[in-house]
């Protein structure tokens, strides 16, 4: 299964972290796991490499996570990455409780 968990601190998202494998299907073949691995690691190219946002990034096999400071996160395009992936994993893991959990979590 895989846990998607997003980080808000005072009303601001300020982080998100992907961990474990969907097991939906075989390794490399596993559809669902593309599509969270493909969103996430947006995530990462939208705030660092389009933004040029100073953030924190962690990627190996089967866990991602990102985070930004406050500072960082009160900028408006960084909140927009940051809810349009959000929505996009809704979405894409609504109908998929069996291989996958997503929450908000206050920090």
């Amino acid at each position: 299964m895989t846990k998607i968990t997003f980080f808000k601190k005072n009303n601001l998202i300020v982080g998100l972290e992907v961990s474990g494998h969907t097991g939906k299907d075989d390794y490399g073949k596993d559809l669902l796991c593309c599509q969270i691995s493909t969103v996430s690691q947006l995530a990462i190219v939208g705030v660092e490499e389009v933004l040029n946002c100073n953030a924190f990034h962690e990627i190996s096999d089967g866990y991602l996570k990102l985070t930004v400071d406050e500072k960082v996160a009160k900028d408006e395009r960084v909140q927009t990455i940051f809810l349009t992936c959000l929505e996009s994993l809704k979405s894409i893991v609504m109908e998929e409780k069996k291989y996958a959990k997503l929450e908000v979590k206050n920090v």
